[in-house]
């Protein structure tokens, strides 16, 4: 039995390496962007990612819809918008009577574009879906469209007119990504190969990997063999933000609260989905150290202190790598 599922999820690395060599088509110098991606969606997570305008954020969730067959909604985050706006409302029609129509949130791939530029009210809306599966409209309870991947992006240069997201609601993401500038041999290859000068249909992206596929991805990256050392290992981590002294982290004083159960959760499922990524069928340390930056930044949250003297979540992260043993 065993085998077999070795063998199944061998079989399922290779359509996602597929699917990876077709994103490239469409997407140049984002490779380590995309392999979160790809690891968010095997894990079944919603990902929240920062980056100044102009890195390719929209046409990597485009791209990703383009290669699967699933459908692509972009949600344009305003001050002015209003849940309805996403979720949809009831409408009346004096032949039809009341009826439901249903808003851009209905999708496989959805972009919250500069979700922090709404109210809470209105990112509520967003991040009810993204939680329970489910939305509300009126009296009736629609289930959210399978797979649901939400991609949220926030600008890090600019705060004026923005609501924060609240630490409760940022928990809800799986993984927090920053998207920084592409190297310059890739940029000079997307002087030709961009989405500014050329129609999307240009890059002529092929549904690669099925809807089944995905769910297939999300079934099978349980079966991914993680050690109790391994279990140990992601655990103590976890500990180590909320009782750094215990571990001797020195940044550890700039932690006002550490990561919940959740992130521990999160950090289990998503090192199984790196080793499928790296075509193996069991975790090691390795893979938990790759996943931990995108797991945890956005978790651990700082201090007064820590925040007067500019400290970054990334390094007690990087601190807590170099001090925790492996069991």
């Amino acid at each position: 039995m065993k085998q077999v599922a070795n063998d199944l999820i061998l079989k399922q690395i290779k359509k996602i390496d597929i699917g990876k060599e077709e994103l490239a088509k469409a997407v140049v110098g984002q490779e380590k962007v995309i392999n979160s991606l790809f690891r968010a969606i095997i894990c079944n997570g919603h990902v929240l990612l920062e980056g100044v305008p102009g890195v390719a954020k929209t046409l990597m969730v485009r791209s990703l819809a383009a290669i699967t067959g699933g459908a692509f909604s972009r949600i344009q985050f305003t001050p002015d918008l209003l849940p309805t706006d996403i979720v949809g409302i009831t409408a009346y029609d004096e032949k039809k009577g009341f009826f439901v129509i249903k808003g851009p949130i209905f999708g496989n791939f959805i972009l919250g574009d500069e979700i922090n530029r709404s109210p809470p009210k209105v990112q509520s809306a967003l991040l009810e879906a993204m939680q329970e599966r489910q939305v509300t409209i009126g009296k009736e309870t629609f289930d959210m469209p399978q797979p649901f991947f939400v991609l949220a992006t926030q600008n890090p240069i600019e705060s004026l007119g923005t609501y924060p997201l609240p630490a409760a609601q940022m928990d809800r993401f799986l993984f927090k990504l920053n998207v920084g500038y592409p190297d310059i041999d890739s940029e000079k290859k997307i002087l030709d190969e961009n989405i500014t000068t050329r129609d999307f249909k240009y890059f002529n992206l092929k549904p690669v990997i099925s809807k089944a596929d995905i769910l297939m991805f999300q079934k099978i990256v349980h079966d991914v063999y993680a050690d109790e050392k391994i279990r140990q290992y992601i655990v103590d981590i976890t500990d180590a933000t909320r009782n750094p002294s215990k571990y001797k982290i020195e940044l550890g004083k700039y932690i006002e609260f550490g990561g919940s159960p959740r992130a521990s959760i999160s950090m289990y499922i998503s090192s199984k989905a790196e080793a499928m990524l790296n075509g193996k069928t069991f975790v090691i340390p390795e893979h938990v150290k790759t996943v931990v930056m995108d797991v945890l930044r956005h978790r651990i949250l700082i201090n007064y202190e820590g925040q007067s003297e500019n400290i970054k979540p990334e390094q007690i992260i990087d601190e807590i790598l170099s001090k925790v043993p492996i069991p």
